[in-house]
């Protein structure tokens, strides 16, 4: 619905609708993850995590067919309820949540975007609030939200993540050095010889089911042409040396450096609401997928991190150089952490393996979140957005496109592809109806 505001003789406002408000607030937590400083996409991926979940919490005691997740998730056993009997408004009992969860995870972004934060909140308020000639409903329902943030934010404060900005590089970690260990790169996204966030893989996960899952398969180091790990790094070096303008066009949309862009994990939040706008939903579904993304997408950083830091796993960008091409550089920088597995894959995997159950996998729609994007003169790569047929070739390409850029090879993909479907699966098989 559409409501409209005013009077003859004044300006008439259009109000969002349920559904638009729950859009804006996904909107706000992307333009939040991709202008606070010092962000990245382990943070990123928590945030989405807590974010997501704020607002299906916020307005599920509004839908009798479904529940909270409160005694279904690691540790958050409880969460407020609403008094039995009292009218409430859930629209504003979600923009009450998001404005106070954002401003939890969030607080160290800048004083102007904490405004727009607040701009957002109140332009809601007063458009919802503008209808109950009881101000206690609205009152009530801002409480209500509020009461929920906080009680999700001190969740989320025992977690492991919490400020994690702060210690993105940990100068006191010791390296493992071993053949086949991560080493620093030269060409690299970042200045710090340090990884990133090396303890991520310790923070608890959003699901107990999701916590000690066993460890993907690796092929054993060999430097030996032609043994199975030779030839990881051969293809890598091959593939690079024929890169297609279209495979270097996938390299970078899906590059998603944090300096930059809304990081890999908001671009599933980003994704999740294509796929929204596409279906148009009632609320509940809204709020239901942005917390099933969310969730899996944080749980999948969190195991994809115990990994990478059990393994150390080296990049081709120094694998290649010493035992193939001594002149070889990847098409993309390394990012400043080890390789297996991909990042990019288990979190585009288990995003995709989410809105398939929601949403089937057969939604063709066209991705243009980089659209607009200056050239990338240095690649001779413009930004073309993506178009797909379904969920899973999202995610395939977004594990191919760390391939084609040279810093991942396929066994990295193959197992974060495969984990990211059995870290959402325990997401989709959570009691959300009754």
């Amino acid at each position: 619905m559409l409501m409209v505001l005013g009077t003859a003789c004044g300006p008439q406002k259009v109000v969002r609708s349920p559904e638009q408000v729950a859009e804006a607030w996904a909107r706000m937590t992307l333009y939040l993850t991709q202008y606070t400083p010092a962000n990245s996409p382990t943070y990123a991926s928590r945030a989405v995590g807590y974010i997501g979940l704020t607002m299906y919490e916020a307005v599920v005691p509004g839908y009798p067919d479904y529940q909270s997740m409160a005694g279904y998730l690691n540790g958050l056993d409880r969460l407020p309820q609403p008094e039995a009997g009292a009218d409430y408004d859930w629209v504003l009992a979600l923009n009450a949540a998001q404005a106070r969860i954002h401003g939890a995870i969030y607080g160290q972004t800048a004083d102007t975007n904490k405004q727009k934060v607040a701009a957002l909140e109140a332009e809601v308020y007063h458009q919802y609030a503008a209808y109950y000639a009881d101000p206690a409903v609205a009152t009530r329902s801002v409480a209500f939200g509020r009461a929920v943030a906080d009680a999700i934010a001190a969740w989320a404060e025992q977690d492991g993540g919490h400020r994690a900005y702060l210690r993105n590089f940990d100068k006191s970690f010791t390296h493992p050095v071993f053949p086949g260990s991560w080493q620093p790169p030269l060409y690299a996204q970042s200045f710090s010889h340090h990884p990133l966030h090396p303890y991520w893989g310790e923070n608890r996960t959003f699901l107990k089911e999701n916590t000690g899952l066993p460890l993907p398969d690796f092929i054993p180091y060999d430097t030996t042409p032609g043994s199975p790990y030779y030839e990881q790094f051969r293809q890598v070096y091959e593939a690079d040396l024929g890169l297609t303008q279209t495979q270097k066009e996938i390299a970078i949309w899906w590059g998603d450096d944090p300096d930059e862009t809304f990081t890999p994990p908001g671009h599933s939040y980003y994704l999740a609401t294509l796929a929204l706008r596409k279906t148009q939903p009632e609320l509940i579904v809204w709020a239901e997928t942005y917390a099933r993304v969310g969730m899996a997408v944080a749980d999948a950083f969190i195991n994809c991190w115990k990994w990478k830091y059990h393994f150390f796993s080296e990049r081709p960008n120094t694998f290649i150089p010493k035992y193939i091409d001594e002149t070889w550089e990847s098409f993309w920088p390394d990012p400043p952490f080890p390789a297996f597995p991909s990042g990019h894959a288990i979190q585009a995997s288990a995003a995709a393996t989410v809105l398939m159950d929601m949403f089937g996998n057969n939604m063709a729609f066209v991705d243009s979140a980089h659209v607009g994007r200056p050239r990338d003169e240095l690649r001779d790569v413009d930004f073309k957005a993506r178009s797909f047929e379904d969920f899973w070739s999202i995610a395939t390409e977004t594990a191919d496109s760390r391939f084609f850029g040279g810093i991942h090879t396929p066994q990295d993909n193959e197992a974060g592809l495969k984990a990211g479907q059995v870290i959402a699966g325990h997401v989709n098989a959570l009691p959300w109806t009754k």
